[in-house]
């Protein structure tokens, strides 16, 4: 038993009699016994490091496929998206995805699916609103620590920029996402989400030709998703306020 706990094999000595009873019971072979303890085993590691993984990304909670409603954007091709959640390829070409569309349509909810897919596929994962990003980004410059921070942010095979149309060039420095976008061009992958088209994006960047440099290095490698529909947030509120109405309407009408 020492032995099994110098090897951190905690799932052989927590289910090693467990296993052998059964493996007792349904005669199997004693290598039949030590591939399900190996299974099992790894298995408990994997969902390890998908635990520790998922702390280190900070992904929005509760956003996943299963409760992702694809038929609110007829504009998106599920399959294509789902291609991509099922896939690493493109990471490891490091291409960018670029999500563009009005407030409210879902965009955060897919990068934070995503992010979910690429972490249980053994890529590292973190997420950052844009806000936060630029001021941690800024910071770093202030100390003369930016290098040592984009070197840092390389551990991670993809960044996730929640919501860049909040990022205005009047903050005190904005040429750092700049320097991030140029930085991981073909090296490392970004998801970028932003509510604002490219010809808008001269809001953001200190001037026009930082502006071009930023959005040619973005999409030479990319895939651009554009959702058109109604926001959530405003459909539901709708739904609760017809709602609402109608039990107005029959509690006057009994």
């Amino acid at each position: 038993m020492s032995t099994l706990k110098q090897l951190k094999l905690k799932h052989f000595l927590d289910q090693w009699q467990t296993l052998e009873h059964q493996a007792t019971q349904e005669h199997w072979s004693y290598a039949q016994f030590l591939l399900a303890l190996a299974q099992g085993e790894a298995s408990r590691r994997e969902q390890n490091r998908i635990s520790r993984a998922l702390a280190e990304a900070q992904l929005p909670f509760a956003k996943s496929w299963t409760n992702f409603e694809f038929e609110h954007l007829p504009s998106l091709n599920p399959a294509a998206i789902m291609a991509l959640a099922q896939t690493t390829d493109w990471l490891d070409a490091a291409s960018n995805i670029l999500l563009f569309g009005p407030s409210g349509t879902g965009k955060t909810h897919v990068c934070a699916a995503l992010g979910l897919s690429i972490v249980q596929l053994g890529k590292r994962v973190k997420f950052f609103s844009a806000t936060a990003l630029v001021q941690q980004l800024q910071l770093a410059k202030l100390q003369l620590e930016l290098q040592a921070l984009l070197a840092k942010l390389d551990r991670y095979d993809l960044l996730i920029i929640d919501d860049l149309g909040y990022v205005k060039k009047s903050d005190v420095e904005t040429s750092v996402l700049f320097e991030l976008i140029a930085h991981r061009y073909e090296r490392k992958s970004l998801m970028i989400s932003a509510n604002q088209p490219f010809s808008q994006w001269d809001t953001i960047f200190p001037d026009s030709m930082m502006t071009v440099a930023a959005i040619d290095r973005l999409v030479h490698h990319a895939t651009i998703l554009e959702f058109q529909a109604q926001s959530f947030r405003k459909q539901a509120a709708a739904q609760r306020s017809a709602t609402s109405q109608t039990k107005t309407t029959q509690a006057s009408s009994g």
